[in-house]
């Protein structure tokens, strides 16, 4: 008998529903946990049995909520507690599997300048820099040593939280200060690294799975585009790499985590310079927002595969890895792009999305701005990448989400851009973009005009009555 018998998901929203669809499909029970806030999600009533708690944060609180709902696994999801190796060591503590590496190996690696040391014993190139460093008089220092352009890292967490571009050093003191703050916040600790800035960059990440003694890649993603730091639209395979180049990576990976001891899912990110050099950029030490493109690209299921590997079940070989085709994965977030990426909040009057291709999300009635933006991952996958360029776009047309403002028409015009068609795509693209104005499509203008003709009780009748709204 298999030795997990239920997997209680400490997370919401969609990557809660993801990781039950594996668990149901493998006959494991599921249980999930909701704040106050949030009873109403649909991930509660997607597991079999439910807890309250305090907080997503609150590890003894989750632990609580465990063993209450007779849960023998922990699956972390991302973001909250999944990265936090006193979760994972709270639960072998508590006798419950944790569904990811050791706390060891976080240690080891989740750390930005403990990884980085560790790359660096393993010949993995990585960006001149310093640190990590408290004191705002060391931090200025060695931004002064380095010079510009660099980057203001947090050394205990990624996410872009507290990372600064510096491409010049004026107003120096008060970037540190700023990013310090936002550091502290987002992890309880302002530690900062001073890095020189790769540019233009190519961001690419290697997906690994680790058995503890040997790890494997099951492929590259193409992560370059972003904004503020934040990953927009993935893809695999990469635009930017030949064969030769993803091999290094592929070895570079597994050599950083076998070396430490890895276990379970990991992704490996690297940083590629316009001199076709590479540099390693960090671990992250879960399972990523944008595996499904690696999962549409291999036919695998990675949350299957990392409850294999904690409940015990030998790891397929490198050998047995085989990718084909291309995806492409678009983050549908509840934000306005035309008005400087502000998060929208509301009731959801309308839902619709295309089938045939992959849509994950945990999107209910009602979006709030206590949690974050994503509501849903559009992800297509083609034989080639024109094919999967084409099924993505149709599917974000023919999708509907009403009563709140998304980035749908954003992701759009990155689609149909020359710069992405053509797959020339840096870190610094959506920066330097000129967004422009919100386009309004005629389907829209005829619905509002109709609104104003008089009132409606249902606010959604106008658009039933217009069929949902596509974006043409």
């Amino acid at each position: 008998m298999f030795p997990i018998q239920r997997i209680l998901v400490a997370n919401r929203g969609e990557i809660a529903c993801r990781v039950f669809r594996s668990a149901h499909e493998m006959g494991i029970g599921t249980a999930s946990i909701y704040a106050e806030d949030d009873c109403q999600s649909p991930h509660v009533g997607a597991a079999e049995v439910s807890a309250q708690v305090a907080d997503y944060l609150d590890i003894g609180d989750v632990i609580r909520a465990a063993k209450e709902t007779k849960s023998d696994a922990v699956h972390p999801g991302y973001g909250f507690l999944s990265e936090n190796p006193g979760f994972a060591r709270a639960c072998a503590d508590a006798g419950i599997t944790f569904i990811g590496p050791t706390a060891e190996a976080m240690e080891a690696l989740g750390d930005k300048s403990i990884a980085r040391e560790t790359a660096k014993k393993f010949g993995i190139p990585v960006a001149e820099g310093f640190g990590p460093f408290s004191s705002v008089a060391d931090i200025e220092k060695a931004a002064k040593e380095l010079g510009a352009p660099l980057m203001l890292k947090a050394a205990a967490g990624g996410g872009g939280k507290g990372m600064k571009k510096l491409l010049s050093l004026d107003n120096l003191r008060s970037e540190i200060e700023t990013s310090q703050r936002e550091t502290r916040a987002s992890f309880g600790d302002d530690r900062l690294i001073v890095e020189r800035y790769i540019h233009p960059a190519r961001h690419i990440e290697v997906q690994v799975m680790a058995d503890g003694q040997t790890a494997i890649a099951l492929g590259e993603r193409e992560c370059s585009l972003q904004r503020r730091h934040q990953k927009i639209i993935e893809e695999s395979p990469s635009t930017a790499i030949d064969s030769a180049m993803r091999e290094k990576l592929f070895d570079a990976a597994k050599k950083i985590t076998e070396g430490v001891g890895y276990s379970n899912a990991g992704t490996v990110e690297f940083l590629v310079g316009p001199d076709g050099g590479y540099y390693f950029l960090e671990v992250n030490t879960r399972l990523q927002v944008e595996h499904p493109v690696t999962e549409l690209c291999t036919g695998l299921d990675i949350v299957r595969m990392q409850i294999e590997i904690a409940g015990g079940l030998p790891m397929m070989s490198q050998d047995k890895v085989i990718r084909r085709g291309h995806s492409i994965e678009a983050r549908l977030n509840a934000e306005d792009p035309y008005r400087g990426f502000l998060p929208s909040a509301g009731p959801i009057l309308l839902k619709s999305f295309v089938d045939g291709i992959r849509v994950d999300t945990g999107l209910g009635g009602f979006v709030g701005t206590k949690y974050d933006s994503l509501i849903a991952k559009v992800i297509s996958h083609g034989e080639t990448r024109e094919e999967a360029i084409e099924k993505l776009t149709f599917a974000l047309r023919e999708s509907a989400i009403l009563g709140i403002s998304t980035n749908q028409t954003f992701l759009l015009q990155l689609l149909e851009s020359d710069f992405f068609k053509n797959g020339e795509t840096y870190t610094s693209t959506i920066d330097s973009l000129e967004i422009g104005q919100r386009p309004v499509p005629p389907e829209l203008e005829i619905a509002a005009a109709a609104a104003f003709r008089g009132p409606i009780r249902n606010p959604a009748e106008v658009w039933s009555s217009l069929g949902a709204w596509r974006m043409k």
